[in-house]
């Protein structure tokens, strides 16, 4: 039996897990939960599902869970704390850890997961992101296997030789095409994405995802995540990484060889897929997913990003160029402009308004450390929370 911990447990891709694994308990058994500060979701998964530990990164809600455990007379032992994540990342019980912490957040618990020697399946690009270099030297010292989670990045390593190693290009491999589905604002004109809503911006027309996700998805930063990611885990340079719009979401991507030959993984846009692949592999199980219907999909189209209106994407292309610490300080502003707007306190194109002069300093130092990481989304927080207390040195924005 396989003990699985699941970090970010209440999340869509936390219940997406524990689906996949639901329908497979000969194989697989929930060792460990962790989650931020849903309570009450994650009572219901300890009682559905009896894990030895629960973590709860806020304090207080890891105290009501625990109070809560003990009343129902439930054996599931509650940690609390920043901490507990990564204790239970490296639970000795736990052979697989699903990594799926949104943001910056899940980067410590990630990392303890790898150092560990775990099957991390990883759901967290910011972990690539901010310590790609750091997670991928944890992983090749421990012997831990990480495998993509996000549907582009686990296409692509669908696609692969077999032989491939992560952090190391393939060899006959030309480029790596990522599919993007464009968001729910792609045809709209300049002025009009001024006036988005937060409710507009995480209706996506493809994916259920949560809101910080969704918002990226529909400035296409999270596609330049991706493009950072790809880049590290797959060891291309990042102009050798191409973003294609794909707005059926069901050629996840593409993977071009030097004889001319390209392979793609399709599917239904259903994130159980890349979770039964990575859980598997190499074998293959039920996902549960609606199978693909070629003929109901009709066409498939592909067309090139709009930098100029989406300017978060061509400001990852950037960071994804500059190496070193860009892309943590890039992670960090754009984590603080998504938190103003769907707080209200800034506008869409306040987004790239906000980690356009971030990146403007100076971010080419080497990662030598976790420290080293830490630091820059230190100072890129506090620099993006500066210009939100001065709204009017935003061009671009609407305050």
């Amino acid at each position: 039996m396989i003990g699985i911990a699941v970090l970010g447990s209440t999340g869509s891709i936390g219940e997406s897990t524990l689906d996949v694994v639901a329908r497979h308990a000969d194989r697989f058994r929930v060792v460990a939960l962790g989650a931020h500060r849903n309570v009450e979701k994650l009572l219901g998964q300890c009682r559905r599902l009896m894990p030895e530990v629960a973590a709860v990164a806020d304090p207080q809600a890891a105290r009501q869970l625990d109070s809560r455990l003990r009343f129902e007379g439930l054996p599931t032992r509650v940690l609390g704390g920043e901490e507990a994540l990564a204790e239970i990342a490296a639970l000795p019980a736990a052979h697989y850890v699903m990594a799926a912490i949104v943001g910056a957040a899940g980067l410590h618990s990630t990392l303890a997961a790898v150092r560990a020697g775990k099957r991390v399946l990883l759901a967290n690009k910011e972990s690539l992101v901010m310590g790609g270099a750091l997670l991928l030297e944890s992983a090749r010292a421990s012997g831990a296997e990480i495998l993509p989670i996000d549907s582009e990045h686990n296409a692509i390593f669908q696609c692969l030789p077999p032989e491939a190693e992560r952090g190391r290009a393939p060899r006959g491999v030309r480029r790596i095409l990522l599919t993007a589905s464009g968001g729910p604002f792609l045809d709209w004109p300049r002025e009009a994405l001024e006036s988005v809503t937060p409710e507009q911006a995480c209706a996506h027309p493809n994916w259920a995802m949560g809101r910080k996700i969704s918002v990226d998805s529909a400035t296409l930063m999270n596609k330049g995540l991706e493009l950072i990611e790809a880049s590290l885990l797959f060891g291309l340079p990042a102009d050798r990484v191409q973003v294609l719009i794909h707005r059926q979401s069901i050629v996840h991507s593409l993977v071009e060889y030097l004889d001319g030959s390209i392979l793609a993984q399709l599917g239904s846009p259903d994130m159980r897929t890349p979770i039964a692949h990575a859980l598997a592999w190499p074998e293959r199980i039920a996902s549960g997913v609606e199978f693909l219907d070629l003929v109901k999909a009709g066409r498939l189209e592909f067309t090139s990003p709009d930098t100029v209106r989406f300017r978060c994407l061509a400001l990852a292309e950037e960071a994804a160029r500059g190496g070193g610490l860009a892309p943590v300080a890039l992670n960090a502003a754009n984590e603080v402009a998504v938190a103003a707007f769907l707080e209200g306190r800034l506008n869409f194109v306040g987004i790239a308004a906000v980690i356009e002069p971030v990146m403007a300093r100076s971010w080419g130092g080497p990662t030598r450390d976790l420290e080293d990481v830490l630091a820059a989304d230190r100072e890129a927080r506090a620099v993006a929370e500066a210009l939100l207390a001065r709204p009017g040195r935003l061009r671009g924005a609407c305050a």
